[in-house]
């Protein structure tokens, strides 16, 4: 008699549960601009959109020592045509630096830069298989991100990004990065160029009408010199990501990622903590207006 209401008590959850599903991880449009944090989706807006947005980094952990970076950054986003969505940026950082081998000691904060980011959306989910936008960034900057050093600075970034909702509520993501850097040292004029490439995979599925939970998984090759000269490190960052939509104008995207593999050029390491971090955070929030 127990293990008959046992399995009548399971199989009510699972008809129960079957009922509700549908009606709330699968309501509603999915705009995928924004549910990402460390990566992007295709949507760009509507024509004419206007939207303020914050943008808060935390990265942390490196080996030897103490390492803690946080990066504020302010950015406008207009859509002034469509296909088309321009974003411009300013950003402060503070920084905390301790016994990190070939790094000075520093606590403080300073102004990190300024950025402009263009989107072209190529194709649009809605009338394809699969959306994809080409994203080209720049940024010039006063303050190196990983050493607390003042420099001039000039990065640039081209992404591609694919998404498609795969299944009613559940959208993938792939995006792939390549960023060169060039950096020139105020203290000694010395010049360091770098660059970064990378693939990213997301997943985010709609749990209810606005609430999005899901992560990202992001494979980086850090290279000595613009064109992929020599290989540095690499490292593979995984972690989980929520999306809520707090209202009709504002909405809050946060994602935290830990290094689940990684490799320093030449070392025999598990985690590669001399070019990339052990932890990344972030929290977006923006609004339209």
């Amino acid at each position: 008699m127990q293990k008959a209401r046992m399995v009548t008590a399971i199989r009510g959850v699972i008809v129960a549960t079957a009922m509700l599903v549908p009606s709330c991880a699968f309501a509603g449009y999915i705009d995928t601009e924004h549910i990402f944090a460390f990566m992007i989706g295709s949507d760009i807006g509507q024509v004419g959109e206007r939207e303020f947005q914050s943008e808060t980094t935390g990265r942390s952990g490196k080996s030897g020592g103490r390492y803690r970076v946080g990066e504020q950054e302010f950015e406008l986003e207009l859509v002034p045509a469509r296909d088309i969505r321009i974003e411009l940026g300013s950003s402060i950082s503070a920084y905390d630096l301790a016994g990190i081998p070939g790094v000075a000691d520093r606590r403080g904060f300073a102004w990190q830069g300024a950025s402009v980011d263009i989107r072209y959306r190529l194709l649009d989910r809605e009338a394809a298989p699969v959306g994809m936008t080409l994203a080209f960034g720049g940024d010039v900057s006063r303050l190196d991100e990983g050493r607390a050093q003042r420099v001039n600075g000039l990065g640039a970034g081209l992404r591609l990004a694919f998404d498609r909702e795969v299944a009613p509520g559940f959208i993938g993501a792939v995006n792939f990065l390549y960023q060169p850097e060039w950096t020139r040292f105020a203290d000694t004029g010395r010049m360091e160029r770098e660059s970064v490439l990378g693939v990213s995979l997301g997943m985010m599925v709609q749990v209810r009408a606005g609430v999005l939970l899901g992560g990202e998984a992001r494979y980086l090759r850090r290279y000595e010199g613009v064109g992929l000269n020599e290989l540095a490190g690499q490292t593979l960052f995984v972690g989980p990501t929520a999306y809520v939509q707090l209202s009709p104008r504002t909405r809050l995207t946060a994602s935290w990622s830990t290094q689940a593999w990684g490799r320093p050029d030449g070392g025999g390491s598990a985690l590669d903590l001399v070019n990339f971090e052990r932890h990344q955070a972030r929290l977006v929030y923006g609004v339209n207006f």
